[in-house]
């Protein structure tokens, strides 16, 4: 009932016909400028234990030995079976405009039946892009997402420890070469793509920087001629117009989630007038067979002897409910919480309410 009456709440707030102004960053980013994705097999030493065994992970002993006859340690046909070792993956992603001495952030994770990365120490490790260029290199201590404990007779886990990650453990070594302030005009894409909140984010830039600025392309698109604004820095111009403040339009959606009995309603949404019953029915069928033995030394046969309860309860529903047309999402939920609705049968009621067309809205169940 905790769904329900949050639903009570939202359904007394008032409903607006606008949303809050929203900042344009929030809203759309800048064609191009996005992060590269990052990728590189390395070793994670120092574990207490936990390592790859060398039967099912041969290749975590190749790596180890090819690593330490480079720096000078001769391992030929030496015979080792180390234990504190694991071969990972190791990913992150190189930010736009990252130069050469930052740090980005790095996630760790074991490739083969080591137990646990708790406790480990990434060695130096190159991140190559889709190019195959090497544009970062990762190296430290593991921040492990779980923990892992076992005894003669009992394990237990808790979280995933066979990955984790290093805060700041990886050095940018290659810049990706882009000159943004070299420009003369770029494209603003919406995260959501909505024709009436571009045309709106077309005029509000318009509106602040002259007309002929903003073009709006697409439902998703609008191109931005900096060169018409004169000698003006593009990153200055970009600065400026993700500040500048419209009122998003969003699309009326229900959204439900059968598992924890969610629902999530927009203002917008809309329901025509319906008549709703509800109610519920349960057949129960129970088998209990009974065995009918004959007498002590007396000529027969063990018999088993089927017997079958049936029984069909209906619990009360809620009747027929009216809703009248184009109801609002505070009549809606307001009127269905006054007949004693819960969330799980909210949700089939929206269902059916959507299935007979007078559900105004996009429906979504996850």
């Amino acid at each position: 009932m905790r769904v329900a009456r949050l639903l009570v709440l939202l359904a007394l707030l008032p409903c607006v016909a606008f949303a809050a102004p929203v900042r344009i960053k929030d809203l759309a980013t800048i064609d191009g400028v996005r992060g590269n994705d990052l990728v590189g097999y390395g070793l994670v030493v120092g574990l207490n234990g936990s390592g790859d065994s060398v039967r099912n992970a041969p290749y975590t002993e190749e790596m180890l030995g090819g690593l330490l006859e480079r720096l000078g340690v001769n391992v030929t046909n030496e015979s080792f079976r180390p234990k504190n070792v694991a071969a990972v993956m190791v990913t992150g992603t190189l930010p736009p405009f990252a130069r050469a001495g930052s740090q980005i952030d790095v996630s760790v994770a074991a490739i083969g039946d080591a137990k646990s990365l708790l406790g480990g120490t990434l060695i130096m490790t190159p991140l190559n892009a889709a190019d195959g260029e090497v544009y970062a290199v990762a190296q430290g201590s593991i921040i492990a997402g779980g923990v892992a404990a076992e005894g003669e007779a009992a394990s237990v886990v808790q979280g995933v420890p066979t990955s984790g990650t290093i805060p700041s453990g990886a050095r940018v070594e290659r810049e990706v070469d882009f000159d943004f302030s070299q420009m003369s005009s770029f494209r603003i894409a919406l995260r959501t793509a909505d024709f009436t909140t571009a045309a709106r984010m077309e005029k509000a830039i318009n509106d602040d920087l002259g007309s002929g600025v903003a073009t709006l392309m697409d439902a998703a698109t609008i191109s931005i001629d900096s060169a018409s604004m004169g000698q003006v820095n593009p990153a200055r111009l970009v600065g400026r117009i993700e500040n500048i403040e419209i009122e998003p339009e969003s699309r009326a959606r229900v959204v439900v989630d059968h598992k924890s009995g969610t629902i999530v309603m927009g203002s917008d949404v809309r329901i025509s007038r319906v008549a709703v019953s509800q109610g519920n029915l349960t057949l129960r069928v129970r088998e209990t067979p009974m065995v009918s033995q004959p007498n002590p030394f007396s000529p027969g046969e063990t018999v088993v002897v089927p017997r079958t309860d049936a029984d069909i309860t209906q619990e009360p529903g809620i009747g027929f409910a009216e809703v009248s047309g184009e109801s609002s999402l505070s009549d809606v939920v307001a009127g269905l919480n006054a007949l004693g609705v819960r969330p799980r049968e909210l949700i089939d009621i929206l269902k059916a309410i959507h299935a007979a067309g007078a559900l105004h809205a996009e429906f979504v169940v996850n």
